[in-house]
């Protein structure tokens, strides 16, 4: 899913300056419907092969790289400028609830009672609930934001237009090159070696992940809940770098964890940390930057944060296999590399790094691996 959302990232900020955020978002919640539909009647019918699942999950991030930019640059067309800041803290409430307490338990209920197929089409059916809520919303988000005769430009021209805008502004293209160097260093330890360190080195179960990853959501929630209350610092860039510089540097209390509580208290850390950045960097993004340059400037955003998430998913296992997972985790945290790799036993004593490296790719792939959470 991750290659064709990043290949076609750009384009769906340009379609979604160019045709009206709410039809390219409805568009891609039709798709994605009809794609999870076509997943539940292949699971509930038995015939489901990977080459399938494989083309279904490609289309669907394809859907997703047109629906991202045109959902970040649609919400200063619903609300007051006044209320951006509030309206992002709202959605930072809803998001966590959905993804890391709500969707997790009732997947899984709907897993074990109903079977794979039955959880397939509720999640299109969400989908479905989307679109027809998208498709109520107010008519000032179907028009396009370019005038009639910027219609006529060519996309790539437009997406120049959007690249040189991103190029001129420091504060614009400096935070998206931190974003993707920071991705490409910390995605990928914690997201592909926290389900491993919980099973394999803390011999947790599939529970304590989820409380985990429920705590995480917790922290976001609180952290939402707080910016609505206190607003906007004045100080808004620096305190976007401070907040996410600890919440980097929390990643590390992963590593140093020898409990499932412990690894809860740093969930909860770096998800406030990032969260409470999050909701300052939209709210500034949809307040500076043009109306008709919002969904390039977003798609742009999503494009370079996330651009080197395969790489760092793709070093997690070898650098795991060489240096440990406590010591692949201080390594995205700058720490000493050496003295990390001394621990390596205590990750798996008796395996080989191949095997290391398989387990870390098995707990990759069953860890479900959000592309992002900003």
């Amino acid at each position: 899913m991750t290659v064709p959302l990043i290949s076609l990232l750009l384009f769906g900020g340009v379609v979604s300056d160019r045709h009206g955020r709410r039809k390219v978002m409805l568009s891609a919640d039709l798709v994605r419907a009809g794609l999870l539909a076509l997943l539940a009647a292949l699971a509930a019918s038995g015939t489901l092969r990977l080459w399938q699942m494989m083309v279904i999950v490609a289309v669907y991030g394809g859907a997703q790289a047109f629906f991202d930019p045109a959902s970040d640059a649609i919400l200063p067309e619903l609300v007051p400028d006044a209320q951006l800041a509030e309206a992002n803290a709202l959605e930072q409430v809803v998001r966590p609830l959905a993804l890391r307490l709500a969707g997790p338990a009732i997947g899984g209920v709907l897993v074990g009672v109903l079977g794979l197929g039955a959880a397939f089409m509720a999640d299109a059916a969400t989908f479905l609930v989307s679109a027809a809520t998208l498709w109520a919303m107010s008519a000032r988000a179907s028009s396009s934001p370019f005038l009639a005769g910027a219609q006529l430009e060519r996309a790539t021209v437009q997406a120049r237009e959007g690249w040189t805008y991103v190029r001129e502004h420091v504060w614009l293209w400096g935070t998206f090159a931190s974003a993707g160097i920071a991705y490409l260093l910390f995605m990928g330890p914690a997201e592909v070696l926290l389900p491993f360190m919980v099973k394999h080195v803390l011999r947790g179960s599939g529970v304590q992940l989820g409380l985990v990853l429920g705590a995480g959501g917790l922290g976001s929630v609180a952290a939402a809940l707080a910016m609505t209350r206190s607003g906007l610092p004045s100080r808004s860039m620096t305190f976007i770098y401070v907040v996410w510089t600890l919440g980097t540097l929390a990643i590390a209390g992963y590593g140093l964890a020898s409990a499932i509580w412990e690894l809860m208290l740093a969930s909860v850390a770096f998800n406030l940390l990032e969260t409470a950045g999050t909701i300052v960097w939209a709210t500034m993004k949809q307040r500076h930057v043009p109306g008709q340059m919002l969904g390039r400037v977003s798609s742009l955003d999503w494009l370079i944060s996330i651009g080197l998430l395969p790489v760092s998913f793709a070093l997690t296992a070898p650098l795991s296999a060489a240096f440990g997972v406590r010591g692949r985790r201080g390594n995205a945290r700058g720490a000493d590399a050496a003295g990390n790799a001394g621990r390596r036993p205590a990750d798996g004593a008796g395996r080989t790094g191949r095997d290391l490296t398989a387990r870390v790719c098995g707990a990759g792939v069953l860890s479900g691996v959000p592309i992002r959470d900003r």
